[in-house]
């Protein structure tokens, strides 16, 4: 059922998301043109500070903040409404859109609608030394293949695959010690995933026993990647052979690494590391979902 009374929506928009030229002002405003809701908006300019965005949302107050972008601009949006607790919908419009693909947006058309008409759910983020986690995070294979995609000039599903070839050609394995409540063990992997989310923006799924409203989140060990794997995760979604991979449910855990490795959050690429600290932060922020059908 549609909201009636008139909400106060703010459109966080990241112009520089994916490959297309979408007019978003002018899109956003002819969905809701026939609504009472009120519409204002905030680009996103280079290098925009948190503080910038937080003390908009202060100044208007509105109802809803959504994030119109990929995966990068949802973690911005997060960091922004974390201790106010307004509830966030997202606009696919990113190369990456792995949060959209986890809430079952998609296209535009059902992101604005659920805006409006979608739940509101509490889920928990991750704390990863210092960034929040709303998505997914790793150590290795993928955010390499992050940096190598960030320097190709093509963008979308394309570029993807190009960069996933050229890592994969010349991957190393890692050698890494995690720290759990439980145990420490010791492993040679080519991929370590932090995950709070199930599934990449790929559609990948990386992390299929995982919840977003639990304490806890999940430890995606790849030992070995195998075209059987990598199989499993894009289409059979079957379990995983636990001689390649191996999942563990944490609410915390300190990741040493004996090399500097690739690491990203939530699709951008922070450098190489040594050492992660991650935990939970349970119901740490209101997300807008689209309703289940009767």
């Amino acid at each position: 059922m549609q909201q009636k009374e008139a909400l106060k929506l703010l459109f966080v928009v990241n112009n520089n998301s994916g490959s297309n030229n979408e007019d978003w002002q002018t899109t956003i405003e002819t969905f809701f043109a026939a609504t009472p809701h009120h519409l204002f908006f905030f680009e996103l300019k280079e290098d925009c500070k948190v503080t910038s965005i937080q003390e908009y949302i202060k100044k208007i107050v509105p109802d809803r903040v959504v994030a119109v972008g990929g995966d990068g601009t949802v973690k911005l949006v997060a960091e922004c409404i974390t201790e106010n607790k307004v509830p966030l919908a997202i606009v696919p419009a990113g190369s990456a859109n792995g949060m959209a693909k986890e809430f079952n947006i998609p296209d535009v058309e059902t992101a604005l609608q659920n805006i409006t008409e979608g739940e509101v759910h509490e889920i928990h983020l991750i704390k990863v030394n210092d960034e929040l986690c709303i998505h997914l995070s790793d150590i290795g294979f993928n955010a390499y293949m992050i940096r190598k995609f960030e320097t190709l000039d093509s963008r979308g599903m394309w570029g993807y695959v190009k960069a996933c070839w050229s890592v994969f050609m010349h991957r190393k394995k890692m050698e890494v010690e995690l720290k759990m409540p439980s145990s420490t063990q010791r492993k040679s992997a080519e991929m370590v995933v932090l995950a709070n989310a199930t599934r990449y923006g790929t559609g990948a799924l990386i992390n299929p026993g995982g919840s977003l409203e639990d304490d806890l989140f999940e430890i995606i060990v790849i030992k070995q990647f195998s075209v059987r794997e990598i199989f499993k995760m894009m289409f059979t979604h079957s379990p995983y052979d636990p001689a390649k991979t191996e999942v563990h449910q944490v609410k915390d855990i300190h990741i040493q690494s004996r090399r500097p490795v690739h690491f990203q959050v939530d699709g951008e690429y922070l450098g190489k590391v040594n050492e992660i600290q991650a935990t939970v932060l349970p119901k740490a922020i209101h997300v807008i979902i689209p309703a289940a059908q009767p």
